[in-house]
């Protein structure tokens, strides 16, 4: 791939620049959590540490049932060589100090009373002695705050270790680390402790933090009014223009004016930039050029697709229509029940998560191809004028799968044939009825798929309210009784009800198609 050379400074070079003033900055910040997560860690070490030599000790004194001794307020015989055992524990650590303590009064935090003390051979060399048992704690050893959580320790019988920052005026900052002493009765007697001394480490690296965070600070905001000074004008000003322009374009799609007004308003920009912005900007200009006119042929295409899928529904719903005498405008009519059934149903909330947009749509123009399998009924069963033959009966029935199978057929097709899948819904089951004793599969209840239910209800009520070869049409009254009184055993009763709550509509309908039927329940003029 060739690359293009560009008049003006090409943005690569431009975000080299930068990306080398970013990683100083970068540097800097890095330098400044390392240090920090130095300090979490090295402090995470110590505490890990802490506990492993606390809990060896602990077990120590547990050989030695040191609790009862510190219960008891005296030692026994092996006291003296718990601790020397303790003490090679120390001597052979990197702790400060390894101890135990009780609070004389449970209640008071200051009654804290030494149990045992260690002493390294170093400290015993230069004059250190042990601390008897009974002996209490100096003042100010520890925080009160510290005294408050080992008295609650203690007295909650918490058998973990633990680890707490502690601080006092004499020894500074310490980790403290602790463990509560259990007697033979499993009461808490007392804590066994060790410290370790973090001076150091809090000192050093508090005030290197506090000069870092200070340079850095000061040198950050230089970097920033300097980068945005410079990119303000010729990078940040033309990328927001076409960003925004972009996102207007984007909002505007599928509105076809104010998709033409969005590309002209790009086209006022008028970027010249000679690098990849100006590149970016002539790119974006066509392709929302290109798209504009690509989705005014999509919508063009759609439009006649739809009509032609509806045309086609049509188209087949007829040549059943001309062959059946029957039929006096039966498609067009059940189509407009169904349409008002639906619309009872998606009102009051019922089968809501079926009942979208997209379903009702796809239903109400599948509606004239329920009886489409009718068109491979012989003309002399399909147009008998009087009561048809068990046998012939029998012919008539297959018409519904006959329907399934024609509409299938067309499925298969087509590309995208979903919304033929209610048709053969309709075709294969709208004579199926909710007590199960329908055809041609038996189904009941909501095992029959919606659109067929619906139907079901239309489709009868229409060939009781219209005229046949073989008989008058039903007064509206009597074929409202009959449509009620299959409430549950022919039809969905939802279906049913929804239907009798829109009799206004449901007249409309009849006088709309049929304009010699007469309600008897209305005056006479």
């Amino acid at each position: 791939m060739n690359k293009k050379r560009h008049k003006g400074l090409s943005i690569k070079y431009v975000a080299m620049l930068y990306s080398v003033i970013a990683i100083c900055v970068l540097t800097i910040v890095i330098t400044f959590i390392g240090y920090f997560l130095f300090e979490k860690n090295v402090k995470a070490s110590y505490e890990k540490y802490a506990t492993t030599v606390l809990n060896n000790a602990y077990f120590i004194t547990a050989d030695f049932s040191f609790g009862d001794m510190i219960a008891a307020r005296e030692v026994s015989d092996k006291y003296t060589e718990m601790r020397d055992i303790l003490n090679k524990v120390k001597e052979n650590s990197d702790i400060e100090y390894l101890y135990a303590v009780y609070f004389e009064n449970t209640d008071d935090i200051h009654s804290l009373t030494y149990a045992v003390n260690t002493k390294t051979a170093e400290e015993l060399a230069n004059g250190g002695t042990y601390t008897a048992l009974g002996t209490p704690c100096e003042d100010g050893s520890f925080e009160d705050e510290t005294l408050l959580i080992l008295q609650d320790a203690v007295a909650s019988g918490k058998k973990e270790s633990a680890v707490l920052d502690g601080y006092s005026d004499e020894y500074g900052h310490m980790l403290n680390g602790y463990r509560v002493i259990f007697d033979s009765s499993g009461n808490p007697a007392g804590l066994l402790c060790v410290e370790i001394d973090i001076n150091n480490i809090s000192t050093e690296l508090g005030q290197y933090i506090r000069d870092v965070a200070i340079f850095v600070s000061l040198f950050t905001v230089l970097i920033i009014f300097i980068y945005i000074t410079k990119i303000e004008r010729s990078i940040i000003n033309p990328i927001t223009s076409i960003t925004g322009a972009a996102n207007d374009f984007i909002k505007s799609i599928g509105k076809q004016e104010s998709m033409d007004e969005s590309v002209g308003k790009l086209a006022q920009l008028n970027i010249s930039s000679e690098n990849e912005i100006g590149d970016l900007y002539k790119t974006i200009s066509k392709m929302e050029t290109d798209m504009v006119k690509q989705l005014r042929d999509i919508r063009q295409y759609a439009e006649n697709t739809l009509k032609m899928q509806d045309g086609l529904m049509v188209l087949m719903a007829d040549m059943v229509e001309i062959r059946d005498s029957n039929t006096g405008a039966h498609i067009q009519k059940t189509a407009a029940y169904v349409q008002i059934i639906l619309n009872g149903l998606n009102r009051k909330g019922y089968y809501k998560e079926m009942l979208t947009p997209q379903y009702i749509e796809d239903v109400v123009k599948s509606a004239p191809l329920h009886d489409v399998g009718k068109i491979n009924i012989p003309d002399a069963i399909l147009n008998k004028p009087g009561k048809l033959t068990d046998e012939e009966y029998i012919i008539m029935k297959t018409h519904s799968a006959l329907g399934k199978a024609i509409i299938d057929k067309a499925i298969n097709a087509v590309e995208d044939g979903s919304y033929l899948k209610e048709a053969e819904n309709m075709a294969a089951y709208h004579h199926e009825r909710w007590d199960g004793k329908g055809y041609p599969e038996g189904l009941s209840g909501e095992d029959i798929p919606l659109s067929a239910r619906v139907m079901a209800v239309a489709d009868v009520f229409d060939a009781l309210t219209s005229p046949r070869v073989y008989k008058p049409a039903f007064p509206l009254s009597k074929a409202l009784i009959i449509i009620e009184e299959g409430k549950g055993s022919q039809f969905d009763p939802k279906c049913v009800e929804v239907f009798m709550e829109a009799l206004p509509e449901v007249k409309e309908v009849l006088r709309k198609f049929n304009p010699d039927y007469k309600d008897e329940s209305e005056p006479n003029e």
